[in-house]
This record gives structure tokens, sequence and C-alpha cells, in this order.
């Protein structure tokens, strides 16, 4: 099928697009955290800090236990390129592995970031979220949260 549109017009109009996040997967994980009684966590908020060369960072987790100083991510298959789901689109090549690249780029920069400031930070893959692996999910949060 032919696009009607020309490239610019494209990419404009792709431009528009304004992504809701991994709401979907956030909130999978709150109702987990709400059900086993984990409490003190916040939303979205943003850490920040001072690298030694002076220069500032900000990272904003999915979850935060400011009181045990405790990060939590929850890294999509598709954009974080797990290497059991993640699948790499064929159109556009260059530009997506580009794209996984930065992300896990990303990733590793805000982790030392945050480890360096004194917090732990966990990540996740959303397929442990899905209800299948809730028993694993289940027993490496009681690890994280009894070792904070």
């Amino acid at each position: 099928m032919t696009d009607r549109l020309t490239p610019a017009a494209r990419s404009a109009l792709m431009a528009k697009v304004r992504g809701r996040g991994n709401v979907t997967t956030e909130a999978v994980l709150a109702q987990v955290f709400r059900s086993e009684g984990c409490v003190g966590w916040r939303r979205q908020r943003t850490v920040q800090g001072r690298r030694r060369a002076g220069a500032t960072w900000r990272v904003r987790p999915d979850f935060l236990f400011p009181a045990r100083r405790l990060a939590f991510f929850v890294d999509g298959c598709f954009w974080h390129g797990c290497p059991r789901h993640g699948t790499r689109p064929q159109g556009n090549r260059g530009f997506w592995l580009r794209k996984f690249r930065q992300n896990r780029a990303r990733d590793r920069r805000n982790e030392r970031d945050l480890r360096a400031a004194g917090w732990r930070v966990v990540r996740l893959w959303e397929h442990e979220l899905k209800p299948k692996c809730r028993p694993v999910l289940l027993r490496k949060l009681r690890r994280v949260f009894a070792e904070a």
C-alpha cells in the first residue's frame, strides 16, 4: 500500500503523535505493590544530582521508594530490546537500530547516575508483569525489599 502523503507531510503528522508512556505496565506494577502491602512509593518523581564534572542529571524512574532509596524501572520489551521478546522492525532498519541502542545507552547512564547517588535500581521487563510470571516477580520483589 502506498502512502498518500509526502514524506514531509507524514513526518509532520507523526510528530504530532504523543506517547502516553508505559501506563498499562505501571498500573500492573502499582496493583502488585498494593496487593503485597508495599507502601511509600511514588510514581514518576524526578531524582536529580550532580556528576563529578559538575554536570547535573535528572532521572525519572517509574516508581520510587524514597525512604528506602529504591528506584524501579519497567522496561518495555519492544523499546528496550528484550532479548526474549524484542522485535526489530524491518522498515527503516537503521533508524530503529539506532533508537534501540540509544535507549539502552540512556538506561545504563541513568542507572549509573542513580547508583552513584546512593540509590538501588531495580529493572523489570514488561513480560515479567504477566500473570503467569507473577510468582517469580513476587519472589524477586520480596528479595529486593528484604535487602533494602
